[in-house]
């Protein structure tokens, strides 16, 4: 039970990552908060969820809705140990030339703006204790392009440049920050970009992708949770500043 009694806050909850890395916190024992936009996703994703888990509905891009959740798990347990920052969107895919100022401004809001405040008030807590550890989610769209995407890929680079600058501001008192940098993952995500990509012709568009992994498929949500895990736990102590690509050799195939 290497989380045995720490507080798991997880954003993004009632989706595919989210639930897994829930379940899997869970198992070795965490007391979870548990944040997404949606009340109703989270009680259905709570059923699959051992223990009774703080369920908070919030939108990540809103400054007052992550200080509530993050009060709302102060109140209730007391402290933070582990943040994962884990809420994103795709947004809509087009070239750039048909890209809206709108569907940039929501995509970076919730990818970016949501990231950034939820380390913003999460770190206060963390800085108080002077200790935790913190995961974020960010993509393979964080180093790589891709035609269609360059409102989602610019988010991800974003990200990972958060995720740098914040691991040193936290290192002084004892926090770790890393991020996961996932490739396609089997979950509802990739299915909308598989609709928007080719409407009506799915199938097509899926096995493209998964030919451009060198292990020629999408990754589980279950295999990003387990990184993520390690990643939060003292198996990681020395590690801080890291994004790690789970991209089934994607990466090996750029500088």
């Amino acid at each position: 039970m290497q989380f045995n009694d720490q507080v798991v806050v997880i954003t993004g909850a009632a989706g595919g990552i989210g639930i897994a890395a829930a379940k899997k916190f869970a198992a070795e024992g965490a007391k979870l908060a548990l944040v997404d936009l949606s009340l109703d996703a989270l009680t259905k994703a709570a059923e699959s969820i051992p223990g009774d888990p703080l369920l908070i509905a919030a939108n990540v891009a809103e400054e007052a809705d992550v200080k509530a959740y993050v009060d709302r798990t102060v109140e209730r347990f007391g402290r933070i140990d582990v943040f994962v920052n884990n809420a994103g969107i795709n947004g809509a895919t087009a070239p750039i030339v048909d890209q809206t100022v709108e569907n940039y401004q929501k995509v970076f809001g919730v990818n970016v703006i949501g990231a950034f405040l939820g380390l913003k008030y999460v770190m206060k807590v963390m800085i108080a204790q002077k200790s935790g550890a913190i995961v974020n989610t960010a993509s393979n769209g964080g180093w790589l392009g891709s035609p269609g995407m360059s409102a989602y890929v610019a988010s991800k680079h974003a990200l990972i440049g958060i995720n740098k600058s914040v691991a040193l501001e936290a290192a002084p008192y004892g926090i770790r920050v890393n991020a996961v940098a996932p490739s396609g993952v089997d979950t509802a995500m990739i299915h909308d970009i598989e609709k928007n990509t080719a409407p009506g012709k799915e199938a097509e568009a899926r096995a493209k992708f998964q030919a451009a992994v060198p292990l020629n498929r999408y990754a589980t949500a279950d295999e990003i949770a387990d990184l993520m895990l390690f990643l939060a736990s003292d198996k990681a102590a020395f590690i801080t500043g890291a994004y790690y690509r789970i991209d089934g050799g994607m990466g090996a195939t750029s500088a």
